[in-house]
C-alpha cells in the first residue's frame, strides 16, 4: 500500500513538472513570436530632413532637335525617270531641278496644242474681220472666240505638263533620302515617293515645363541651348511657342527655335538642353526631395516620422525645382520626411530607418 502511494505521488509530481515546463515554454515562444511579429511589421525606409535653403530659380529642360522644315514629296504625274541630278547628302535650293522624266510624248502634245492654239487665233481674226463687213454672224464670231479660249487652256495645260517633266525642289535643304534612280517608273496613283528634304538652317527644340515654370516664360525670350554631343558649344535660341493647355502629364510643351551655325553642326534628332534663366535672385525656400511625395507632387501628401512611426501629412507644394519641391505649408524645418518605401506604408506604420 505504501509503495502504491509513493508511486502515485511521483507520477503527480512528474505531471506537474511537465505542465510547468510546457507552460513556461509557451510563454517564451509567445514572447519570441511577438518580437518577430513586431519586427516584421516595420517597414524599411530612407529619410531626409526638411530644411530651408538658398535656391536658384533657374531651370533646364531636355528634348530633341527637329528640323524647321521637313518634306517627303511624291510624283504628281506618271512617267519614266531618265536623269537624277541630286544624291543623298546634297544641299539643294527651292526650284532646283532634282530629276528629269522622259518628255517625248509630252513635248509632242505641247507642240500639237500650240499649233491648235495658233490656228484658233487665226480663225478668230478672220471671223472678226468678216463680222465687220457682215460676212459672218455674231454667233459664228462667238464660237470662234470660244474655240480660241479652249485652245489657249489646252496649251497652258500642255506647258504645265512639260514643266512637270523636271522635278524641282519645293524647299531648300539637304537630301535626306532618295527613292528613285534612272529608269524608275513614276505613278500618280498611288504616288511614287521621290525625295526627303530636311532644312536644318534652323531647328526647333521641343521641351516640356511644369505650371510653375511656364508662368515666367514669354514668346521671343532668348534661351541658351546646348547639345549633348557638343558640350563646349552654346547655341542661341528664342521661344516661339508656349502651349495654352497642359499635356497628359500636366506639363506644357514649349518650342525653341535655334539658328544653326555655318557648318550645320546641329542635326535633327540630337538631344538638347534648354537653359531657362530666371529674372529673380536666389530665394530662401523650404524644400523637400521630389520623391518624398506619395505618388506625385500633385497628391500634396508626405509621410513624416514621429516616434518611430509614419504619419501621413497634407502639405501645400509650391514650385518644382529640378529634383526638389518648394513647401508652402504643412511642414516645419527639421522634420524628417520619408523619401523611399512609401508604397508599403499606411498612416501609423512602424518604420525601420535605413542608414
Amino acid at each position: 500500500m505504501k509503495k502504491i502511494i509513493i508511486t502515485t505521488v511521483v507520477i503527480v509530481a512528474a505531471l506537474g513538472l511537465i505542465a510547468y515546463v510546457l507552460t513556461n515554454n509557451k510563454k517564451e515562444n509567445e514572447a519570441k513570436t511577438a518580437i518577430v511579429a513586431e519586427k516584421n511589421a516595420t517597414v524599411s525606409v530612407r529619410i531626409e530632413t526638411v530644411k530651408t535653403e538658398e535656391v536658384s530659380l533657374d531651370f533646364a529642360s531636355n528634348g530633341n532637335f527637329e528640323p524647321i522644315q521637313e518634306l517627303k514629296f511624291s510624283a504628281e504625274k506618271s512617267g519614266k525617270v531618265v536623269k537624277v541630278l541630286a544624291k543623298e547628302g546634297d544641299y539643294v535650293t527651292v526650284g532646283q531641278t532634282l530629276a528629269i522624266v522622259r518628255s517625248d510624248v509630252i513635248n509632242v502634245n505641247a507642240q500639237t496644242a500650240n499649233s491648235s492654239y495658233q490656228n484658233a487665233v487665226a480663225d478668230y481674226n478672220r471671223y472678226e474681220n468678216a463680222f465687220k463687213t457682215g460676212g459672218v454672224t455674231k454667233q459664228q464670231l462667238d464660237q470662234a472666240k470660244l474655240a480660241m479660249v479652249n485652245a489657249k487652256a489646252q496649251l497652258t495645260q500642255a506647258n504645265i505638263n512639260v514643266g512637270d517633266t523636271r522635278i524641282k525642289a519645293p524647299i531648300s535643304g539637304f537630301i535626306n533620302k532618295k527613292y528613285i534612280e534612272p529608269g524608275s517608273i513614276l505613278t500618280g496613283m498611288p504616288a511614287t515617293e521621290l525625295f526627303d528634304i530636311v532644312n536644318v538652317s534652323k531647328l526647333k527644340l521641343k521641351v516640356a515645363v511644369n505650371e510653375s515654370q511656364v508662368a515666367s516664360l514669354k514668346i521671343g525670350t532668348p534661351i541658351k541651348v546646348t547639345a549633348s554631343v557638343y558640350p563646349d558649344k552654346t547655341f542661341s535660341g528664342k521661344i516661339t511657342f508656349i502651349a495654352s493647355k497642359a499635356d497628359e502629364s500636366l506639363n506644357f510643351p514649349v518650342e525653341i527655335e535655334i539658328a544653326n551655325n555655318a557648318s550645320k553642326d546641329l542635326k535633327a534628332g540630337m538631344y538638347g538642353t534648354a537653359e531657362f534663366a530666371s529674372n529673380q535672385q536666389k530665394q530662401s525656400l523650404m524644400i523637400v526631395p521630389r520623391n518624398a511625395f506619395v505618388g506625385s507632387v500633385s497628391s500634396n501628401e508626405i509621410f513624416v516620422i514621429e516616434n518611430g512611426t509614419a504619419k501621413l501629412k497634407k502639405v501645400t507644394a509650391g514650385r518644382i525645382l529640378g529634383d526638389k519641391v518648394e513647401i508652402l505649408n504643412g511642414l516645419s524645418d527639421g522634420e524628417t520626411v520619408i523619401i523611399t518605401g512609401q508604397i508599403n506604408l499606411q498612416d501609423g506604420s512602424k518604420v525601420d530607418i535605413i542608414k
